[in-house]
């Protein structure tokens, strides 16, 4: 008898196809158990450990968790999102960036979500998205699951900045073809390489978009997963300013994780947020997300947005969690220097570095690089042409060990 097949054929390439991040955490975790913790460097899963590998989890935002009721955590939450929440969620994308235009905010569950909820309502199947090269790799899934591709462009030149030839390239080859084009860019603290656009950068890629035929439109995506973990908060949402005069066919969004700047990873929360030139276009979002959200998770996790409204409804208690998060950003930057340094000794030569959980290493035969390096026991994820560490879950020291080994691993596979 043969294979009885009853999954559509759209659906087919990604079933069974292994999770490279989840599979070589499997690993680490099976060498741990064989070893002991201490012996093993799992630098694989994007959380915030602490030195001793344990996750950190904001103590101020726990005590928030602990202190809510059953009512507010049992209760069904509206479809878009309880409105304390969404006005909490402007506060926590903007900061003290003046804001100009319509915004408008629908739940999602983590950036994700967010994610998913723009291309259901901004693409159409068959549609090509555009990021770049080096991009989290759960963006072609999110994109296939949904019968659209992913096109990418050359993120860096030859000089190790925003390459904006290659963007303005693939940019012009699919407005050839469609009238209307998502753009998702991952910024600051990019995953996987820590790269984050300058302002210079934002100002190529304005030039770019600017020149677009304004019959044609452009969603722009803005991934600002990693944003609370970047640095100092108002310097790293300066670019935001250059996203506020656009015409009115591009439409600039954000997709917020309060999942990673909350340290909220399994409860899942975030929103996207749109920033409209008109009121008809901020309603266009509101209705068209809401239909998307009831369409896929219904509703969301109301325990996640109450905390985070408590938090940004009071300000002493705001004051605690962004106290509290300094110091771990402060901890992570220190990590991301004590990589960098011994990656410049050793003669390893990585992605453009400025800040986040992750760094990237280009290199030849990157899969078999990846397994030479756990001889050593240490675990990393391949993406595409490259070995992503994990500094987020690496302590200072286990930051500097790293590079050396990666450098032999390399040597080993390529000569």
């Amino acid at each position: 008898m043969g294979r009885f097949v009853m999954v559509q054929e759209n659906h087919r390439p990604m079933i069974g196809a292994p999770d490279k991040l989840f599979g070589v955490s499997s690993l680490a975790k099976q060498r741990i158990a064989e070893i002991g913790k201490e012996k093993v460097i799992d630098s694989t899963i994007g959380v915030l450990l602490d030195d001793d590998g344990e996750l950190i989890v904001l103590s101020s935002v726990v005590d928030v968790l602990k202190d809510l009721a059953p009512k507010d955590y049992a209760a069904y939450a509206p479809i878009s999102g309880i409105p304390a929440y969404l006005e909490a969620v402007k506060t926590a994308v903007f900061g003290s960036i003046p804001t100009k235009g319509y915004i408008e905010a629908c739940y999602a569950p983590g950036g994700t979500g967010a994610l998913r909820n723009a291309v259901s309502c901004y693409t159409k199947v068959g549609d090509s998205i555009l990021t770049s090269d080096w991009h989290w790799s759960p963006y072609k899934m999110v994109a296939a699951e949904q019968e659209r591709n992913l096109v990418t462009y050359t993120l860096f030149d030859e000089n190790g900045t925003f390459n904006q030839a290659s963007f303005a390239e693939k940019l012009n080859e699919l407005l050839k073809v469609q009238d209307q084009v998502m753009v998702i860019i991952n910024t600051p603290a990019h995953n996987p390489t820590g790269y984050t656009f300058t302002l210079e950068d934002w100002d190529k890629v304005n030039e770019v978009l600017l020149s677009v035929d304004p019959r044609k439109n452009i969603i722009l995506v803005v991934d600002i997963a990693y944003l609370d973990f970047a640095g100092d908060a108002d310097e790293y949402r300066q670019f935001m300013k250059k996203l506020f005069d656009y015409p009115e066919n591009i439409l600039p969004m954000y997709a917020f994780s309060a999942s990673k700047g909350f340290t909220m990873y399994g409860m899942r929360c975030g929103a996207l947020v749109c920033v409209a030139p008109t009121a008809e276009i901020a309603k266009e979002f509101k209705d068209a997300t809401a239909v998307a959200s009831r369409a896929s998770w219904s509703n969301g996790n109301r325990c996640a947005m109450e905390t985070i409204a408590r938090i940004f409804n009071d300000d002493a208690l705001k004051a605690k969690v962004t106290a509290e998060r300094e110091a771990y950003v402060a901890m992570l930057r220190k990590r991301g220097a004590a990589f960098t340094e011994a990656a410049n000794a050793v003669g390893l030569k990585a992605c453009p570095f400025d800040a986040g959980f992750f760094i990237t290493i280009p290199c030849e035969n990157a899969e078999a690089v990846g397994k030479e390096l756990q001889k050593y026991d240490i675990f990393a994820v391949v993406l595409g042409n490259g070995v992503r560490v994990s500094i987020a879950s690496l302590s200072e020291e286990k930051c500097r060990m790293v590079p050396e080994k990666l450098v032999a691993a390399i040597k080993a596979v390529n000569g």
